[in-house]
């Protein structure tokens, strides 16, 4: 029987160096905020003076800010090697990009970005349905992975007065589109969730990934 994909969602983060665990954190939090299924008193904290959801479960937030770290230093060094190589940061360009959602996501542009992305998995645990497959795997469970985000985070570093308030603004634009969108979608999609068949304090396990290929879900869920 052919395994059922995921269910799969991109998002668009934008930051200046300084900001970019922040606002990674804060994407990632309100990700967790909805698919977190432990029980937790409600907290918040604010990324660019926007107030986000916050997941107080220490092994977790550990985790993000590792992950965030790990992301922050790849991108970094990614704009140093650029750096050194192309010589002088051109100007930053202030543009609209495309129509996303309906909404203008301002975006801007130079020499001296720094791209990457931060992947989110969650999964069910299966029990393996032949006898051969319990044999070649050593197990009679399977994890399997029911739902995917992907954070493909852009990196600007502003040279300017005049361009540090443009990349604040496109920070802070993006940083609510990318919350409004993970609300939207997660009212929109839920008949793909689960039953909670485990009396676990969390039933989904979860992975966190940095600037992992896209090689098809199958072959990253090990399928293949």
């Amino acid at each position: 029987m052919e395994q059922q994909r995921p269910q799969e969602f991109i998002l668009e983060a934008f930051a200046d160096p300084t900001s970019v665990r922040d606002v990674v954190r804060g994407i990632l939090h309100t990700i967790f905020f909805h698919r977190f299924f432990p029980s937790l008193a409600a907290r918040s904290r604010e990324v660019l003076d926007i107030t986000l959801p916050f997941v107080d479960d220490a092994e977790l937030d550990t985790m993000i800010e590792k992950r965030a770290a790990e992301l922050a230093r790849d991108l970094d060094a990614e704009r140093t090697h650029s750096h050194n190589h192309s010589g002088p940061s051109a100007p930053l360009h202030h543009h609209l990009s495309q129509q996303r959602g309906g909404t203008a996501v301002t975006a801007v542009t130079g020499s001296n970005n720094g791209r990457g992305n931060i992947s989110v998995q969650f999964f069910e645990r299966k029990r393996r349905k032949t006898w051969y497959l319990r044999a070649a795997y050593g197990g009679g469970d399977e994890e399997v992975c029911w739902e995917s985000w992907t954070v493909k985070v852009t990196v600007a570093e502003p040279r300017t007065e005049t361009e540090r308030a443009k990349v604040r603004k496109a920070m802070e634009q993006t940083l609510l589109t990318t919350a409004m969108k993970i609300v939207t979608c997660v009212n929109s999609h839920k008949d793909h969730i689960p039953p909670i068949t485990t009396s676990d304090t969390n039933p989904f396990p979860y992975q966190i990934n940095v600037n992992q290929k896209d090689a098809g879900w199958a072959s990253r869920m090990g399928i293949y």
